[in-house]
């Protein structure tokens, strides 16, 4: 198997991500090899300089970059030999059966629209994210910031991908899914999740358990946690806020370490055709390093398929 990394993404690269090759390629052994994509030159010269050979690795070289602050759908349609561009050629073509990146989240949303594709039958992809749960489980959130603006039926649709992703890759049997609301009363909540509600309440294919509130995010009421991507975002930032703040003020907590975001390294897009994983773009090389660990767990659960299959 092989796993393709954006060099270029993130604010710190292309250091930390190299960095984190390395890192992963040692944890890896040999369930993966590791394929590099970015300025050649760059990559050989961290490489020497931390004592590796460029043989370790397989190198894609480029000279475009898709920065963060650049249009999204712009900049690659401009840039198709960017380290996304060819990334997601690399994908496409199956010459690596994974692809991650910390660089601009729009752009690689873009690009899997127009290489790889949405699966038939998904409306919107999304994106997750974990949350820690008192007992030492957790449970996951989507979407968290690709649909700020969502319909009845694709929240529908979240707790089925939500579904496959908390069963497939974190081995949580029957997931229970909740609707994030502002009351566990079916009537409670803005036009768009009473629809959602009626919707997901007769769902056959996943164990919908109704409404739950912000105080339950955390206590494992519900494992997989559906929202639209607004709402997800803000309770997201929020959540690393709330960790910051405990980090800054000197508090060691071993529950709260959990909110780390460099535990996760990133996230699937889900419902796209090929296994995608995102990352934060001020990821160091630890999260790159688990981001790049990820890539491999969600390209041997073949998690694309099985949302494929699913969707037929």
């Amino acid at each position: 198997m092989k796993v393709g990394l954006d060099v270029l993404g993130g604010d710190f690269a292309p250091d930390a991500n190299v960095l984190g090759a390395i890192a992963a390629k040692e944890d890896l052994g040999d369930r993966a090899s590791i394929v590099l994509f970015g300025d050649g030159a760059s990559i050989e010269s961290i490489l020497e300089s931390n004592g590796k050979s460029k043989d370790e690795f397989e190198i894609v070289h480029t000279t475009e970059n898709i920065s963060m602050s650049e249009h999204p759908a712009k900049a690659f349609l401009k840039k198709p030999n960017s380290s996304i561009g060819l990334g997601f050629k690399s994908l496409q073509e199956d010459s690596i059966q994974a692809f991650s990146s910390t660089g601009n989240t729009g752009a690689m949303l873009v690009a899997a629209m127009y290489t790889i594709r949405t699966i038939p039958g998904v409306i919107r992809p999304c994106i997750t994210t974990a949350l820690p749960i008192l007992d030492g489980g957790m449970s996951i959130m989507l979407d968290v910031g690709i649909n700020s603006d969502c319909k009845a039926d694709v929240l529908y649709q979240f707790g089925v991908l939500g579904s496959i992703l908390a069963e497939q890759i974190y081995n949580i049997k029957d997931p229970k899914v909740g609707l994030i609301n502002i009351g566990e009363e079916e009537e409670k909540g803005n036009m768009l999740t009473q629809a959602a509600h009626q919707l997901m309440k007769d769902s056959q294919e996943y164990n919908f358990i109704g409404n739950i509130e912000g105080r339950d995010l955390f206590n494992g009421k519900a494992d997989v946690v559906v929202c639209d991507g607004f709402t997800g975002n803000v309770i997201l930032k929020q959540a690393e806020a709330l960790y910051t703040l405990i980090r800054k003020r000197g508090i060691k907590d071993e529950y709260f370490e959990r909110f780390n975001y460099e535990i996760y390294g990133g996230t699937p897009v889900l419902g796209v055709n090929g296994n995608v994983i995102i990352g934060h773009g001020i990821s160091n090389a630890n999260a790159v390093k688990n981001m790049i660990k990820l890539s491999v767990d969600t390209a041997e659960a073949k998690l694309a398929d099985r949302i494929r299959k699913v969707f037929k």
